[in-house]
């Protein structure tokens, strides 16, 4: 049996020699959807900009904040005072001590009052009259003593509070600044950022809530790029460009309108990709390791395109010559 094989694989009749299988870590070239990325511009904006009024007409006597100051929610960031408040404060507490004078004598007239009528002194028309008397002072007491505290909480409420935590972006007044009830003292950011976009209205059909963007480490000062997504479309075309508000976590510590540069994808295209590990520059030439099929490998050039960025993926290499469909790729 032996010596029959022999003879026909002498005549080229023997089983055809197989191709070794590809090595375990090969990486198979395929062509796959990528997006293709516009640049546009876009502002930095805080989710809310509230600002801090003046609840009492009055001047300013002590502003503790300015430009770029931290401020917690309810932090008194200045203070009001109007002098007609304390003298008004003074003339109802002197009328609450004169109706608590009149309570006290009215309470005296009372009680005798109904001494007297136990006695059969007096008639009862003179008891209902002393008690009259008694409740009228006790009201005028209440009344008094309301208008006291309706002046001391209006004084109470010239302590200008920050409506919310954030960074104090305006202060458009000064100390001795005369104000009026509902007059803005200061305005607050709050820290969460948003990014807002102008995109061109040619690519208004592309832009869709939910879909990724990707900033450029290197433009804001960042090791590696940083992706968000764009969490609101306005309706409203305006001035040629489709307005977006996009989030992006650890966006960093910004100046409110500061411009940066935003990509976003303006639809799809199929390219060939391969991981960045897989390309090694020699003379200023890239190559990337092909294997032959035969257990052989041969450095190929290939003309690079863009970076392909990811979330947490490693970064990707377009191809755009150099490899084809079904080629496989050893690690140089």
């Amino acid at each position: 049996m032996n010596i029959f094989a022999g003879v026909m694989s002498f005549f080229g009749f023997g089983s055809p020699q197989l191709p070794p299988p590809p090595p375990l870590k090969t990486y198979l070239v395929q062509p796959v959807m990528v997006a293709d990325e516009k640049a546009v511009f876009a502002t930095v904006q805080s989710a809310n900009v509230v600002p801090a009024r003046a609840r009492i007409g009055g001047t300013i006597v002590e502003l503790k904040v300015r430009q770029g100051d931290h401020v917690e929610e309810g932090q008194v960031i200045a203070t009001i005072s109007d002098k007609k408040l304390g003298l008004q404060a003074n003339s109802y507490g002197a009328q609450v001590q004169a109706a608590q004078a009149q309570l006290a004598q009215a309470k005296v007239d009372l009680d005798r009052a109904q001494r007297l009528m136990a006695a059969n002194a007096i008639s009862k028309n003179a008891l209902d009259q002393a008690r009259t008397n008694y409740s009228v002072a006790v009201s005028n007491v209440s009344a008094m003593s309301a208008q006291k505290a309706v002046v001391q909480q209006q004084s109470a409420e010239g302590a200008v509070l920050a409506p919310m935590s954030g960074r104090v972006i305006t202060v458009p007044v000064t100390d001795g600044t005369v104000l009026l009830p509902g007059d803005t003292v200061a305005t607050v950011a709050q820290g969460d950022f948003v990014l807002r976009l102008q995109i061109p209205e040619r690519h208004a059909r592309d832009i869709k809530v939910g879909q990724p963007i990707r900033l450029d480490g290197a433009d804001i000062g960042l090791d590696g790029p940083r992706f968000g997504t764009i969490r609101l479309v306005y309706p409203e075309i305006d001035n040629g460009h489709v307005v977006a508000d996009a989030t992006v976590q650890e966006l960093g510590d910004y100046f409110v309108n500061e411009r940066v540069r935003v990509w976003v994808s303006a639809g799809n295209r199929k390219t060939i990709v391969v991981p960045d590990n897989l390309i090694e520059t020699r003379s200023g030439i890239d190559y990337v390791r092909l294997w032959l099929g035969n257990g052989q490998a041969l450095d190929v050039p290939i003309q690079r395109g863009q970076t392909i960025h990811k979330p947490k993926q490693r970064d990707g290499i377009e191809i755009l010559s150099g490899l084809a469909s079904g080629d496989r790729l050893l690690k140089p």
